[in-house]
C-alpha cells in the first residue's frame, strides 16, 4: 500500500511509480487526499497497464490498481 495522503502532486505519482518499479505488483492500493492526485495517479497507472478503481475511503480516496 502507498499512503500518499498529505502530499501534493507530483509526489503521489512519484511514490506510486517507485512502488511499481520496485515490485511490479499485480495489485496495489493507493491512498490520496485530493482530486488532483486521483487524476494524476489514475493517468500514470493506466499508462502503466493497470486498471483503476477509485472509492471514497474515510473522507480520502482509495485507488485500487490491478493488472
Amino acid at each position: 500500500m502507498v499512503d500518499a495522503r498529505g502530499y501534493s502532486c507530483p509526489m503521489p505519482v512519484v511514490m506510486v511509480r517507485k512502488a511499481v518499479q520496485n515490485g511490479q505488483p499485480d495489485k496495489l492500493e493507493v491512498l490520496v487526499d485530493n482530486q488532483c492526485s486521483v487524476e494524476n495517479v489514475t493517468r500514470f497507472a493506466k499508462n502503466s497497464g493497470y486498471q483503476v478503481k477509485v472509492s471514497d475511503y474515510e473522507g480520502d480516496y482509495k485507488l485500487e490498481l490491478s493488472k
